[in-house]
């Protein structure tokens, strides 16, 4: 009878086990899906800007036509939706990219850089932009916490019968990682 006993015994605490490991990987997943909501929240801002500093900029710098159309762009094709977080990720690399881009060539403006739409135009989207910087350390935490999870044993175990894989963080592009070259000429 005690031989009994101690097999339901060894088999609550493994099925327990089983349950908290099974419980823990599936928070941090729904901690990666939540924070990566906040970005999606934080990219809609942007996308709702990019109309107007389109409109402001065009007036003012017809030579910047090409960076226009490319922000138009992908403006749109993250708003299309469908898209998986590996694309939404890459798309935002990029935008990120042709914004900065834009800011740098509206300094050859100065009447631009004088026009108050076009100052709380970029105040609004230098604010979203340090939202979004937040946003994704917030998800980059919550990937990492996910990755260790699934990575690590005894949730390496579980996550391989839950065919759970690593997820990618936001990391930043190279064209963002090389300094800006602003002439003051």
């Amino acid at each position: 009878m005690s031989s009994t006993l101690i097999i339901i015994v060894v088999l609550v605490v493994v099925a327990i086990t089983v349950l908290v490991i099974y419980n823990s990987i599936i928070g941090r997943k729904n901690q990666v899906e939540y924070a990566f909501g906040g970005i999606e929240v934080m990219l809609k801002k942007r996308y709702d800007l990019i109309p107007n500093l389109v409109k402001t900029v065009q007036g003012y710098a017809t030579h910047e036509r090409e960076l226009l159309e490319k922000i138009t762009t992908l403006r749109t094709q993250a708003l299309k939706g469908n898209l998986s977080n590996d694309e939404k990720v890459e798309l935002n690399n990029q935008m990120s990219g042709t914004l900065g881009q834009i800011m740098v060539a509206v300094e050859s403006y100065p009447e631009l850089k004088a026009n108050e739409n076009f100052l709380h135009l970029q105040s609004s989207l230098n604010e979203v932009e340090e939202q979004i910087s937040a946003s994704r350390r917030a998800y980059n935490a919550a990937v990492n916490d996910f990755n260790n999870s699934i990575e690590m044993f005894p949730g390496s175990v579980m996550a391989g019968m839950m065919n759970f894989k690593r997820k990618k963080g936001f990391e930043i592009s190279n064209t963002e990682r090389q300094n800006v070259n602003v002439n003051f000429e």
